[in-house]
């Protein structure tokens, strides 16, 4: 069908349907993360090295850097990893998460981070598409089904299948 003279079409109305980024020029803030935790401000480079900062918990500033690059407040993210108020307020306090906290604020991370490769960069184009309910999610926000691992892992699956122009 790439040679049909329907395709620039229906390129049109599927990037117009699911809000996929167009070819054109605009100012925004653009992000690029080449390894797992770049957006929480990790330098780990191997996957052995993540993992052991896992286990230990994250700094409470993992948190706050994954805010300001997403622009997605603080609370709001804690209310995604399930982190009630009073404890956030004891993680700051301590400067770190727990364990699973940790590991909760990694996934959404990296939810994030595939978000923002499939709009090329454009972060709050990504963030925009996480915040809206999709009907392939049963009509939940990619960020809050995200929540979950299962979750997480149909939001990838969809961003696979919108990166590979399948259309669910």
């Amino acid at each position: 069908m790439a040679g049909s003279l329907y395709a620039p079409i229906m390129s049109q109305t599927l990037t117009h349907r699911y809000h996929l980024p167009t070819p054109r020029a605009r100012e925004f803030q653009i992000g690029r993360y080449n390894r797992p935790g770049a957006s929480l401000g990790l330098s780990a480079d191997r996957t052995d090295e993540l993992i052991q900062e896992v286990r230990k918990g994250l700094s409470f500033k993992t948190l706050e850097s994954l805010s300001s690059k997403s622009g997605i407040s603080v609370p709001e993210l804690a209310a995604i990893i399930e982190i009630p108020e009073r404890t956030l307020a004891r993680r700051k306090a301590a400067g770190r998460l727990a364990r699973d906290e940790s590991e909760r604020l990694l996934r959404i991370s990296t939810i994030f981070q595939k978000a923002v490769e499939l709009f090329n960069g454009d972060m709050p184009e990504a963030v925009a598409w996480l915040l809206r309910p999709r009907r392939a999610l049963a009509d939940h926000t990619p960020l809050a089904y995200s929540g979950t691992e299962l979750g997480a892992r149909e939001v990838e699956n969809l961003i696979g299948q919108l990166e590979h122009g399948v259309f669910p």
